[in-house]
């Protein structure tokens, strides 16, 4: 990245290029000019901490900005890769894991062990953002990575029960604490890597492809176990099959990893720890506590965002097949196929719509996807009742487009509500909190609630009453397209 200052010099890294020997040459041509006092009008260029004047802009690298995107997508990519591999594998871990004569306990005690990781996720959100913001985003990411990967991996290498007993269950519990632990500072921390690299004016298209790779991750691996169940006999599935979608996740880290182990630190958080160098009254460390208290209203926000976000993320890429087959009584490949037809078609739309948060904010496109959730949420499950295969595939579609609202906004618009001395850590206490305590207890709370009732309806009151939440937030935050980021100064493009 390239830094413009004051005075006319470019910095790389460490590396200044002044501008001094151009400087000599026009003084050289113009011997007698005389310099011009400045103007009583005009102020001085501003200063920044301890004195130094304040950089006027960074200048940034497309290549690295593109490396920076694809490293923070993988990791996405992997953690919902394992989401959609657990997801539609339970039956088979459950009897792999949980021997039991009854079905439903098996499975019960396999989706147990997968909600485990989102309750540790808050915990690791608490642990990685404050220690993002103080040693750095790309070291974080690159220990998330690892773990993450190494969590996965480690499932595909577990003994069955029949082989060690109850050491299985617990072993395949430690591992999914440790992929939710990590997972706690993975997304935040993507979203926070593109933000600061990406220039202000393309912060919503390079942030949108963040949630293309979660689509991707999803797809891959929901898609894998598909095939898998068509190609392998029961028999074989049970035995070695399951293993392979978790063991793929080795490779898949180590690509990640080596992406990221290539990448330079942003350049805002490269220049917040140069001014707190330079100010002694800054070097102090922000303590837990004291970045709650400090960003408690925005905090609130950023969990109103994130609740509509993903409620209705969780409501329709992993509630929606259970509510297919399980209620509506659908047959349960052709339910999945329509979920991954309806991500295929969200991941054709996400850069376009990234790209228009550029242009026209990133509150209109989020008030849309709110507004837009709160009108046609129960005629489009209207539709999917309906039952037949173009009625349903017409009401998911809507529902799908409705949350790349979100999907495409949401990951250049969080960052963007938080300094960069914070950023790290108060959007990975924010977006946790609020994906542990609403997303990911949302296919549970609303099988709740349709028993309680018998009121088959629920998950689109649900969706509305997300809408509503997500719809205040955004009357209450501020725009942040185009501009630069809170605590940074503007981000611009060679030849800007």
């Amino acid at each position: 990245m390239a830094t413009l200052r004051n005075d006319g010099a470019y910095t790389y890294g460490r590396r200044l290029v002044s501008l001094s020997s151009i400087e000599r040459q026009a003084s050289e041509l113009l011997p007698y000019a005389t310099p011009v006092a400045p103007s009583k009008q005009q102020a001085p260029p501003p200063a920044g901490p301890g004195g130094a004047p304040a950089p006027e802009a960074t200048v940034t690298d497309p290549a690295l900005v593109r490396r920076a995107v694809k490293a923070a997508a993988l990791g996405n990519a992997m953690e919902w890769f394992d989401f959609g591999v657990y997801s539609y594998i339970a039956v088979t871990l459950g009897k792999v894991f949980f021997p039991s004569g009854n079905p439903t306990a098996q499975l019960l005690s396999t989706f147990g062990a997968f909600a485990a990781a989102f309750l540790i996720r808050p915990v690791g959100g608490m642990v990685f953002g404050p220690l993002g913001d103080r040693v750095g985003r790309q070291k974080v990411l690159a220990l998330t990575m690892i773990m993450m990967a190494a969590g996965t991996f480690a499932i595909g290498l577990i003994p069955s029960y029949a082989t060690i007993g109850v050491w299985a269950p617990v072993l395949l519990l430690i591992a999914r604490l440790v992929q939710g632990f990590s997972t706690g500072g993975e997304y935040a921390g993507a979203a926070t890597f593109i933000a600061e690299y990406a220039p202000d004016k393309r912060r919503g298209f390079l942030g949108s492809w963040l949630e293309f790779g979660t689509l991707a991750g999803y797809i891959g691996g929901a898609g894998l176990v598909t095939l898998m169940t068509a190609l392998l006999s029961s028999e074989d599935l049970l035995s070695w099959g399951w293993r392979v979608p978790f063991l793929i996740a080795g490779p898949m880290g180590l690509i990640g990893l080596y992406l990221r182990m290539r990448l330079e630190e942003t350049p805002a958080f490269a220049a917040q720890l140069e001014r707190a160098h330079a100010d002694e009254r800054t070097r102090g460390r922000t303590g837990l506590r004291e970045l709650v208290t400090g960003q408690w209203r925005t905090l609130l926000l950023c969990v109103g965002l994130v609740l509509v976000f993903n409620v209705t993320d969780y409501m329709l890429l992993s509630y929606m097949p259970t509510y297919l087959t399980g209620e509506l009584k659908y047959d349960e490949t052709h339910g999945l196929l329509v979920v991954l037809a309806v991500m295929a078609l969200m991941m054709c739309a996400q850069p376009f719509v990234g790209a228009l948060t550029d242009r026209v904010g990133r509150r209109p496109v989020i008030a849309t996807g709110c507004a837009g959730f709160f009108l046609l949420s129960v005629p489009a499950l209207l539709l999917i009742r309906d039952g037949s295969l173009w009625a349903i595939g017409l009401g998911m579609a809507a529902l799908g487009l409705l949350l790349v609202c979100f999907t495409a906004a949401m990951p250049s618009a969080l960052p963007a509500l938080f300094p960069t001395k914070v950023r790290y850590g108060s959007l990975s206490i924010g977006f946790n909190v609020s994906v542990s305590v609403f997303g990911g207890t949302t296919p549970l709370v609303v099988t709740a609630l349709i028993g309680a009732t018998g009121d088959v309806m629920m998950p689109a009151y649900y969706m509305m009453a997300a809408a509503v939440v997500g719809g205040f937030a955004v009357w209450r935050m501020t725009e942040s397209a185009g501009r630069p980021l809170p605590g940074s100064p503007p981000a611009v493009e060679p030849g800007a």
